[in-house]
């Protein structure tokens, strides 16, 4: 079955897919991200995340959390660079109850100041702990490193002196200006008809203000790579090599998103799990990611392994990235490389509660959503040509910057 649209009369729009099951997703996803932040307002919107759980007009805290979980349902958030997104899951007969509570929690959420203090201690334990796992926290810097002084480089965490300023008013400030009606998506997957899903949305959502977006995202320029070695306490070396790359609307997105599946995806099979990991025994974990954001992207490159062999992985990585750019795939390895891929998206899409958040997000970014047969027609289309196009540009050794945590 296609997937349903529909727009609120305050804009808020609607992207639903019938699933005949008894488990149904639901999410409110918003075009708001720490990117949107200023310097000392950074970690507001993940801080606002935790906060909107802690009491409404109408509902204690306790009654919050109590809402869904006393009929087994599950309510969750989480904040990236640009979105924000309210999700559950719960069973089909919930749908009023479930989207009822997202609307109070995300327009009438009051945050009293006795539950802000709490909650600022909970975040800065969830920002030490980062601290403390280097395979994670090297991503943090690797991206204030690409993205220097801009605030898509800000930590989603914020810093443990800006979260304990947060206030009310900073954060119904920050709501004002960025909780954009016309930025927002309710995404649902389950089994009600969408007639149905409509009503109960303009029943729970369509009085809220219009409150249309004005305030325009900071573009990122001039990225200059650089090489940067720390010391840490660490028991074995951690890397990040890395570039810019394309944004969530280039066309080139696609053949990036493959060129990255093949190169360090996470099949076993991927060309640097082969040769470092299979061939040499060099490393236990090593990936690489591409995240494509609004106006730019990152491509990386992680590995972790011991000091004495961390020259030894660099070289072998390097060396990846030079294939890449040079040799061609043959037409056995592009088809090899594309079935690959299109099964990862099939299985992902087994997922109800994964096609919901995607959907959601493909509605805020793109106001559609592909299928999983138009997404196979996009990567069927790609060239071995368009491919080592896209490495020479991505992975242009001058372009390169590199972040290195070397044991002490």
């Amino acid at each position: 079955m296609n997937y349903q649209y529909h727009q609120l009369k305050n804009g808020i729009r609607l992207v639903h897919k019938y699933a005949d099951s008894n488990v149904a997703h639901c999410g409110l996803i918003i075009n708001t991200g720490s990117r949107d932040e200023t310097k000392i307002e950074n970690g507001i919107a993940h801080f606002i995340e935790h906060c909107i759980f802690k009491g409404t007009v109408k509902r204690k805290s306790y009654y919050i959390l109590n809402r869904l979980d006393s009929v087994g349902g599950d309510l969750n958030a989480y904040t990236t660079k640009e979105e924000t997104t309210v999700y559950a899951s719960f069973l089909k007969e919930y749908y009023s109850r479930t989207l009822e509570l997202l609307a109070d929690i995300i327009f009438n959420s009051t945050f009293p100041a006795k539950e802000l203090k709490k909650e600022k201690e909970v975040v800065i334990e969830e920002i030490n702990s980062y601290k403390d796992n280097p395979s994670e926290l090297i991503f943090d810097e690797f991206e204030q490193q690409i993205f220097k002084d801009h605030s898509i480089g800000g930590m989603i965490l914020g810093t443990p002196s800006n979260v304990r300023k947060f206030e009310s008013k900073h954060i119904t400030n920050f709501i004002k200006h960025n909780y954009n009606t016309d930025e927002m998506v309710i995404s649902s997957v389950g089994k009600i008809n969408f007639t149905q899903f409509v009503k109960l949305c303009e029943r729970y959502f369509d009085d809220f203000e219009t409150n249309n977006r004005i305030k325009q995202r900071n573009p990122f320029i001039n990225y200059q790579p650089s090489i940067i070695s720390k010391n840490k306490k660490t028991f074995q070396s951690h890397c990040l090599i890395g570039n810019v790359a394309y944004s969530i609307k280039d066309e080139r997105k696609t053949g990036l998103t493959l060129l990255t599946n093949l190169l360090g995806g996470p099949a076993s099979n991927s060309r640097l799990s082969i040769a470092l990991r299979e061939k040499n025994g060099l490393s236990y974990n090593v990936e690489s990611s591409y995240t494509p954001y609004s106006d730019t992207g990152l491509i990386s490159i992680y590995f972790g392994t011991d000091n004495e062999t961390y020259n030894k992985a660099l070289q072998a990585v390097m060396k990846e990235l030079e294939k890449l750019r040079n040799i061609k795939l043959s037409s056995n390895q592009l088809f090899n490389a594309k079935k690959q891929i299109t099964g990862q998206i099939a299985i992902a899409y087994e997922s109800n509660l994964n096609e919901m958040l995607s959907i959601g997000k493909s509605c805020l970014v793109y106001n559609k959503v592909d299928t999983i047969e138009q997404l196979c027609a996009k990567i069927k289309a790609i060239t071995a040509e368009e491919l080592i196009e896209i490495a020479n540009q991505v992975f242009d050794p001058n372009q390169l910057s590199i972040l290195s945590y070397k044991s002490k």
